[in-house]
């Protein structure tokens, strides 16, 4: 009898080691975390918001400084968490890339995926595209939390799928000049939900006009040109805010934050004399530059 009491306690002994080691890994396993964005809702209401239409030929749209800004937020928000990508979901003709979208597609961590549009350039598509990626990720326990950016109520059942594999779905929304602009299903469905205001897409958002500064003027500055503006502006800003700024800027490498980004945007035109607004490739220039000037001297 004794034997056999110490034979079970030496089988729960070794059972309970096994459970600590595997509850210890699961602790070390990093959490991740996606941005999963409808381009439509996000453009119609950042749009409304902005330049007081939807109309996308209406106004120019800084995608590549606004997905940045986003990743900036998420990384405040899951502190602890580390970024798989950026899905961007759009529609195009025959499932087409435009320009605007194949220089987003280019960006890192980002995953461009196309919808149809239709002869009245709705959407067809994406939401069951969103619910695919959404339902798949959360299945193979890729990400623990997904923010959405959305407000369409069919984009329930990609929530409740995601859900039911264990991910948690955070709904981001766009602040509404009058009303709601989100579906209120989507909402009670969701674990959380954020809202951001003028203030935060106002930079990335600017009205067309017959003449604005934001359509690029004179020549074309050479990456090289744009390159050497950033590390410039990179002295000038590590000088005015010293090193342990620096340090706690370099965590986030290769991301900049939002109001820096911004930041280094406007000067870099100013000095310039070039709009880089919509010039992907010598905004990663720019962005490329301020980084190798900070990193050389930390």
């Amino acid at each position: 009898m004794n034997d056999d009491l110490t034979a079970l306690g030496a089988r729960i002994d070794r059972t309970n080691e096994l459970l600590h080691r595997m509850l210890a890994e699961v602790a070390k396993t990093p959490s991740t975390h996606a941005i999963f964005v409808d381009a439509g809702y996000l453009y119609a209401a950042a749009g409304r918001l902005v330049a007081g239409t939807e109309d996308r030929r209406s106004f120019d749209l800084d995608a590549e400084g606004l997905i940045d800004a986003l990743i900036d937020k998420a990384r405040t928000i899951f502190a602890d968490s580390r970024l798989l990508r950026v899905y961007w979901y759009d529609g195009a003709r025959r499932r087409i890339h435009t320009a605007e979208q194949q220089s987003i597609a280019e960006l890192p961590d980002v995953k461009v995926r196309l919808g149809n549009l239709n002869a009245n350039n709705q959407q067809k598509g994406v939401d069951s595209l969103i619910r695919t990626d959404l339902e798949s990720l959360a299945r193979h326990r890729a990400i623990s939390d997904a923010a959405l950016i959305g407000g369409d109520e069919d984009l329930v059942s990609a929530v409740e799928a995601a859900q039911g594999y264990g991910a948690r779905v955070h709904l981001w929304g766009i602040e509404a000049p009058e009303g709601r602009n989100q579906a209120e299903p989507l909402l009670w469905e969701v674990d959380s939900q954020r809202t951001f205001d003028l203030d935060f897409f106002k930079p990335y958002v600017s009205r067309r006009t017959a003449a604005t500064y934001d359509a690029p003027t004179g020549a074309r500055p050479t990456r090289e040109d744009v390159r050497f503006v950033g590390a410039q502006i990179a002295a000038k800003w590590l000088a005015s805010r010293g090193r342990e700024t620096l340090q706690e800027l370099l965590h986030g490498h290769p991301y900049l934050p939002g109001s820096v980004d911004q930041d280094l945007l406007v000067e870099a035109e100013g000095l310039l004399q070039y709009s880089l607004r919509g010039q992907a490739d010598l905004r990663r220039a720019l962005r490329d530059g301020f980084w190798e000037h900070l990193r050389a001297q930390y």
